[in-house]
């Protein structure tokens, strides 16, 4: 799968994406609030995060722009209990300095197109810290609604950060019942 939208390409990340991928999500956990990790993960836990992805046949997308990785997104599962199993939540990072040039959209809306494909109904962004107005922006207009704010759940930089919870129905959604 590779899509290119003007100058950005989004395609299947590939084992050769994870240094550069550790490397951009280790810039969100040191310096940002959209990850509520406080430690970068290594490149060798990264590769095992994204093996677990894949392995359940989930997408896991990177998008290239002025000849770098300029993003990344995946889906997982909401929730490991089976009751929740057509539901998924998805994370989209953008590289420092890429931001508002249309990467996040670029990655997520494939990243739907192919969990709407795969028979998932149901897709959460947990977005860190109520003031992540971009990546509240960009789940608005791929379809997200906001369903609630966990305020102060998260302690990073000396200051409470919330949650918010946007959602969306993929493919049919709740209206008729899985096949699965």
């Amino acid at each position: 799968m590779s899509v290119q939208t003007s100058a950005i390409t989004v395609r299947a990340s590939t084992d050769a994406d994870i240094p550069a991928i550790a490397a951009l999500y280790a810039d969100h956990v040191l310096h940002g609030t959209a990850s509520f990790e406080e430690v970068p993960p290594d490149e060798a836990e990264m590769a095992r995060r994204r093996a677990d992805i894949l392995a359940r046949g989930l997408p896991y997308l990177v998008a290239e722009c002025e000849g770098r990785l300029a993003g990344y997104a995946y889906a997982g599962l909401y929730r490991t209990r089976s009751a929740y199993r057509f539901t998924l939540e998805n994370s989209v990072y953008v590289a420092e300095g890429m931001g508002r040039r249309g990467i996040g959209r670029a990655l997520l809306l494939p990243l739907i197109k192919a969990c709407e494909a795969a028979g998932y109904r149901r897709m959460v962004a947990v977005i860190g810290d109520s003031a992540n107005h971009g990546s509240i922006g960009l789940h608005g207009a791929c379809g997200f609604r906001p369903v609630g704010v966990l305020p102060a759940v998260g302690f990073k930089f000396g200051r409470w950060l919330d949650s918010v919870l946007m959602e969306r129905p993929l493919g049919e959604g709740s209206d008729s019942l899985p096949t699965g």
